[in-house]
């Protein structure tokens, strides 16, 4: 972590290059690198922050703010009209958690123990939450390509698809975090914090803040970067955003897996493409009538076709409630091949 943290020396660097107006290319990997360590550090804070707040409040912390960086991030992309990009790294979080971290999570845990096991209900729940997504999907793209549909309907129809996705989110969280809570979460009682809670919500903040202001760095140089660095927009959108914005989920599933906890493993890989697919998605659909820029959620068929191939995989693998490395490697795999093929575009 410690090393980790000297990526930060690169947001001075970066307000420097941008008021000197420096090459795009080395503003945008600059800013792209300095996101990593903040993010880390949002996923820190949050954590000591859930702790002092008890375990209900706290997760609902969790689920709201483990994919801050990349919500913002697409934010700004929003904003600024760049609705490919902001798709792509929609698609690339669900990609990247459940094939990526997932992945990496059960290979790397399973090199230490033979068999990784899980609660049934966290799987069960999780299974049925990534079977939602492809509905969710699949329903505008087959309305679409069927040609009996308008381009304004269609954003009707991906309105009313934002609305059902949220309200199936919100039933998720009461199921997890009330209804049922006795069956979730049971290891993450009796944690110890390490931060007060003053620092708690003052690193968070600041680290929020600086996120803002790399994210808004970032997505002006996206456009002329990617032009000078020879990479089309769907894969930094796709494999570059994604990574950025969750590499301390990346982490945090790994030292779980080896730690032998591949329940909480399961809901950061899992739990996070969840709450892409049914919160973030449907937020940046409402924002994008704010900013003026209606964005539906008709994706590229290529991506459409890359996450139905992934759940199906995932959903196969922890139906039976474990994991070992060897499925760990098929998930990571699996991760790369989609991943060259989106370089290769």
């Amino acid at each position: 972590m410690k090393y980790l943290n000297l990526l930060l020396l690169l947001i001075p660097a970066v307000i420097v290059m941008e008021f000197t107006h420096a090459n795009e290319a080395y503003i945008f990997a600059a800013s792209l690198l300095s996101i990593v360590p903040l993010a880390a550090i949002i996923g820190k804070a949050t954590e000591e922050l859930s702790i002092h707040t008890g375990p209900r409040i706290g997760g609902l912390l969790n689920a709201t703010l483990g994919n801050a960086a990349e919500l913002i991030i697409t934010i700004f992309a929003l904003k600024a009209g760049l609705i490919s990009i902001v798709k792509a790294s929609i698609a690339g979080s669900i990609l990247g958690n459940i094939l990526l971290v997932l992945g990496l999570s059960a290979f790397i845990g399973g090199l230490k123990y033979e068999r990784l096991q899980f609660n049934c209900y966290v799987s069960n729940l999780n299974t049925s939450l990534l079977l939602m997504i492809i509905i969710s999907l699949s329903v505008p793209a087959i309305f679409s390509i069927s040609g009996h549909i308008e381009p304004d309907r269609l954003q009707t129809l991906s309105l009313w698809t934002a609305v059902g996705l949220l309200l199936i989110y919100v039933a998720s969280m009461l199921f997890s975090f009330k209804t049922h809570k006795h069956l979730f979460h049971v290891e993450h009682e009796g944690q110890n914090f390490e931060w007060g809670l003053k620092k708690s919500v003052t690193v968070l903040f600041f680290s929020v803040a600086a996120v803002v202001v790399m994210s808004e760095i970032l997505v002006e140089t996206i456009e002329p970067a990617t032009k000078a660095l020879g990479l089309s927009e769907l894969f930094v959108g796709l494999i570059l955003i994604p990574i950025v914005g969750n590499a301390a989920e990346h982490s945090a599933a790994i030292i779980m897996a080896l730690k032998n906890k591949m329940n909480i493993a399961l809901e950061i890989a899992v739990g996070s493409s969840v709450q892409i697919a049914l919160f973030v998605a449907p937020v940046l659909v409402f924002l994008g009538y704010a900013f003026g820029h209606p964005m539906n959620l008709l994706f590229n068929p290529l991506e459409i076709a890359c996450i139905i191939l992934a759940i199906v995989v995932v959903n196969n693998i922890v139906r039976d409630s474990e994991t070992d490395y060897l499925e760990g490697l098929i998930l990571f795999v699996t991760y790369i091949l989609i991943s060259i093929g989106f370089f290769l575009i």
